[in-house]
């Protein structure tokens, strides 16, 4: 799913045409950077992506002061129904990606077995470390953001402390997978 797309379309259809420039301070007054993985300095682009794709066009040109003519843009009729359609499947297919660490360990390389322990040692203290920059910047934000933004922040929080329970997991199994990489397996 995009998130970027999800949040122009959204935004176009609750508030309004408007230009890049009105998007992208719209971004920044909610704080999106913030809270999901959408940059601010990405917006230009999908506006020029969902124009190409016939979900928003111009509806207007307009000039404000000295600055140059900005193009407003709106949601098309296909626009609006991409977002219906975008909203529903983000909200109703459950989407847990693999992650390559699971096959790295379950395939360890036998030349690299000794480092395994320093390396998953590692994994969990830069989790620890994300987790905790995680929680102070949560704090820092939290003044600005929605109830509903808020417990979207709070969906990070719990699966980061998911990932280190598992790599906890993981690095006091170290010594049993090495031991089970070295076994002579039987081929048959």
């Amino acid at each position: 799913m995009s998130t970027i797309r999800l949040f122009v379309l959204d935004s176009l259809a609750r508030r309004g045409a408007m230009h890049g420039h009105q998007m992208r301070a719209l971004a920044d007054e909610e704080h999106v950077d913030q809270w999901t993985d959408i940059t601010v300095g990405s917006l230009y682009g999908a506006l020029k992506r969902l124009e190409a794709d016939g979900l928003i066009e111009a509806v207007r040109t307009e000039r404000e002061g000295n600055y140059p003519e900005r193009r407003v843009l709106g949601i098309t009729a296909a626009g609006r129904a991409a977002l219906s359609r975008l909203h529903a499947a983000t909200l109703n297919e459950v989407g847990l990606r693999p992650d390559p660490v699971d096959l790295a360990v379950a395939r360890p390389q036998p030349d690299t077995l000794d480092d395994l322990p320093d390396v998953v040692a590692a994994r969990l203290a830069a989790l620890r470390d994300a987790l905790d920059h995680h929680d102070q910047h949560r704090a820092q934000i939290d003044r600005y953001l929605t109830v509903a933004e808020r417990l979207s922040v709070s969906h990070t929080t719990d699966r980061l402390r998911a990932e280190i329970t598992f790599h906890e997991r993981l690095l006091a199994s170290v010594p049993e997978i090495i031991a089970d990489e070295r076994s002579p397996k039987d081929p048959s």
